[in-house]
């Protein structure tokens, strides 16, 4: 009894000295403790019930389709390869690798998703011959195949405020090893504590004190999720406090999978310049370039050593740092059972080279992407392009583009000290889907400043004459090939009491000459002459049919090119052209994926009536010539002449202007030369932008031009007077017609002609 009542009285003297500190606590908890946590569940509410990030939207190349027969060298292949960041590992077993063998290419292809559906992963066997694929095989089941494509290159990335890499995934899309792997590193307990562990940090502790430096960490991952979400960098008590707190809010709310799903896509793993690196899809893509599916044990190893700290065990900075965390964490995926003893011994003897050159892809391109953009704001406003994740698939070629920019510069080096000084730009399009493939905007390629593609509005000079010429043509019950022109002296008056008066560039005059040599030689005159006749309010009226949205110049001189067009807008006026007499917008998209991969919208060719079919098929043919034995007859010197190309030479005033533009069966490219502070050049479009045209097609595959010959006739004619005459005349030309319009005048040659041309003599 007395032993009780000892007890009582000292429990009464205990709560004299502590009431006071247990009131102000109870106080305490009532007053702020309580409401606080309500606070802090309303934060952690509003932040978990709508889980979203800044997840930046990729754009993407077009996926190069394979087919047999498809004009393609092994530069273009390679570029191609580079340009999605596959690598040559002499095997090509794991997707994202690949390997040459001769004219044989064995590539692994990843899996991706594009408009149509997910593809597959895929090992491919290509042969290439002769310029073109000849083989295009399974190499896992020895299949021919009819076609194939490979996963796009990213190119660019649309980053929100925030300036953060991410790619987000489900957890059911995360490799098992990764999942199992992450816990078995950073929180073994993960399945069964309650936001806090107490008893890891305290075995943390003793593990690093006896390693002598930090080998475990002591943070759950609900924890480390806190820190990333919610707090900063800090290590006061408050913050130790709010950590807890909020941990075991989130772990009370909200189950596991939810948990570790915003972690594995929240997690920093990486940083290059100002793009931050957060989540495990990313960062597979950012250190392997590759999906995370096609990790092996070693490279999620990788992974996960990391996130206890991203610049301690960067693979590119600290590649033996890494490789030894690497290896403890596969011990530890050893230890729990995650990998078998054979797989942790040859994992822990890979070498990391594959991550050492890690990078995010560079955004280039930048005079395409500005057309990109331009296009898309038709659709998406800035905001979503920046933060909705979407995935852009564009029309880009890498490897055009790359050859492209090549060309200008080795073009510009070849002119010697006249290109030193000058400015260039380059539009490459698809010559019958008018998908633009290349752009270039500066002689500076990845300068990202004035797009000259674009924005560089200049005099065409002798472009717009094609367009003269299938005026006439449309007509050809008056106008064909070989009507006669008058090439000779023309003087008009101008505003204000000045004297028009053209000349040709070899200041002479021609006399009578056919409609095609008036073309093929770049006679200003008889062009002139022509525009009067059908007049230069048709002429005007159809280049405006275009909607290039630029005011096109009223006045004659709009015949010889007096009008101010951007190479992408002259590259819009030869797409009829090139595509057969059909307008086709140019157009730098394909399609738009949500972040799940589902469709949004795609972009489709719509092609016109074709109205002047005919007459651009004969234009078409002249500008052949053009190519042959014309103002361009480079094209044929340099040993091109197989493509059969069809193209026209440009010069404006002064020569301030070097134009050509010029398409083959597969493409059209229209180069532009000229200075910013429009001073002469001292180039011709021969001598200055053709040669940018040449070296491109010298090295892009290509496909030779055929022209349909639908509606067209041929006859042999007198070139002097455009007449039906015989083959065998001297002279006699063999020229294409709108069916049922070649010349019914029949004009047959002196019999003594005849014997002189096969060589016979008299009797």
């Amino acid at each position: 009894m007395s032993f009780l009542s000892s007890s009582l009285s000292g429990l009464r003297a205990l709560w004299r000295i502590g009431r006071v500190p247990f009131l102000i606590g109870v106080g305490f908890a009532i007053g702020f403790l309580v409401p606080y946590t309500f606070y802090l569940d309303g934060e952690v509410r509003s932040r978990f019930d709508d889980l979203s990030w800044q997840t930046p939207s990729r754009v993407y190349a077009r996926p190069l389709l394979l087919t047999l027969g498809l004009p393609l060298s092994a530069e273009a292949l390679q570029l191609e390869l580079a340009a999605s960041r596959y690598i040559d590992d002499g095997q090509a077993r794991t997707p994202g690798t690949w390997h040459r063998d001769g004219a044989r290419f064995m590539i692994a292809r990843r899996a991706f998703i594009y408009l149509d559906g997910r593809e597959r992963e895929k090992r491919i066997a290509v042969g290439i011959v002769g310029g073109r694929v000849s083989q295009l095989v399974d190499a896992d089941s020895g299949a021919a195949l009819a076609s194939v494509r490979l996963d796009p290159a990213r190119i660019a990335t649309l980053y929100g405020a925030l300036q953060e890499d991410r790619r987000f995934v489900l957890l059911g899309e995360l490799p098992p090893l990764l999942l199992g792997g992450l816990q078995a590193v950073e929180d073994r307990d993960f399945k069964h504590h309650h936001g806090i562990n107490v008893t890891a940090i305290l075995r943390a502790a003793w593990v690093n004190l006896l390693a002598g430096h930090v080998v475990q960490g002591g943070s759950t991952l609900t924890q480390q999720l806190v820190k990333n979400l919610f707090l900063d960098r800090g290590q006061t008590f408050s913050r130790k406090f709010n950590e807890a707190l909020l941990s075991l809010l989130i772990e009370a709310r909200y189950d596991k999978r939810r948990i570790l799903e915003a972690y594995v896509n929240e997690v920093f793993l990486g940083q290059q310049g100002g793009q931050a690196v957060h989540g495990f899809a990313a960062a597979s893509e950012f250190y392997f370039g590759r999906d995370l599916h096609s990790l092996g044990a070693a490279d999620i190893a990788l992974l996960v050593g990391m996130v206890q700290g991203p610049s301690l065990y960067d693979p590119r900075r600290n590649p033996e740092r890494a490789l030894t965390r690497r290896n403890v964490v596969l011990g530890e995926f050893r230890n729990t059972g995650l990998i078998d003893e054979a797989t942790f011994a040859s994992a822990s003897k890979q070498p990391i080279g594959t991550a050492a050159n890690a990078a995010l892809p560079r955004d280039r391109y930048p005079a395409f992407l500005d057309l990109v953009r331009r296009q898309l704001r038709q659709d998406y406003p800035d905001a979503e392009l920046n933060s909705a994740g979407l995935a852009i698939h564009t029309t880009l070629a890498p490897s055009t583009q790359a050859l492209g920019e090549e060309a200008i510069t080795k073009a510009l080096a070849g002119i010697g000290k006249r290109g030193d000084a000058v400015e260039a730009a380059l539009v490459v399009t698809g010559a019958r889907d008018g998908e633009v493939q290349a752009m270039i905007g500066s002689r500076d390629v990845d300068a990202p400043g004035f797009n000259r593609a674009l924005d560089a509005s200049r005099p065409i000079g002798s472009l717009v004459k094609p367009f003269v010429n299938l005026v006439a043509l449309a007509q050809p019950q008056r106008y064909s090939l070989a009507t006669l022109l008058d090439d000779s002296a023309i003087e008009m008056p101008q505003p204000g009491g000045a004297r028009w008066r053209p000349e040709n560039d070899d200041h002479q005059s021609h006399g009578q000459v056919l409609l095609i040599d008036a073309l093929i030689h770049s006679w200003n005159l008889a062009t002139v002459h022509l525009g009067l006749r059908i007049g230069v309010n048709r002429v005007r009226g159809f280049l405006q049919s275009f909607g290039l949205g630029r005011e096109i110049n009223p006045n004659p001189s709009m015949l010889l090119g007096a009008i101010d067009l951007s190479p992408f807008d002259v590259a819009r006026l030869y797409q009829y052209l090139a595509a057969d007499g059909h307008a086709i917008p140019l157009r730098a998209l394909r399609g738009v994926l949500d972040a799940q991969g589902r469709p949004l919208s795609r972009y489709a060719t719509k092609t016109g009536a074709g109205d002047y079919t005919t007459a651009a098929r004969l234009v078409t043919f002249a500008m052949q010539q053009v190519a042959i034995s014309g103002t361009a007859h480079a094209i044929a010197d340099a040993g091109l002449r197989g493509l059969n190309a069809a193209g026209k030479t440009g010069t404006s005033d002064t020569q301030r202007d070097s134009w050509f533009a010029g398409f083959t069966g597969s493409q059209l490219a229209v180069a532009w030369v000229g200075r910013d502070d429009n001073k002469p050049t001292s180039l011709f479009g021969a001598t200055g932008a053709l040669r940018i045209w040449i070296e491109l097609m010298n090295r892009l595959p290509s496909a030779p031009l055929v022209v349909p010959q639908d509606g067209i006739e041929r006859a042999w004619v007198n070139p002097l007077t455009g007449k039906r005459t015989d083959a065998a005349c001297r002279g006699a030309r063999e020229l294409p017609f709108a069916t049922g319009y070649a010349p019914s005048e029949v004009e047959s040659c002196p019999l003594d002609e005849l014997r002189q041309f096969f060589g016979g003599g008299s009797g």
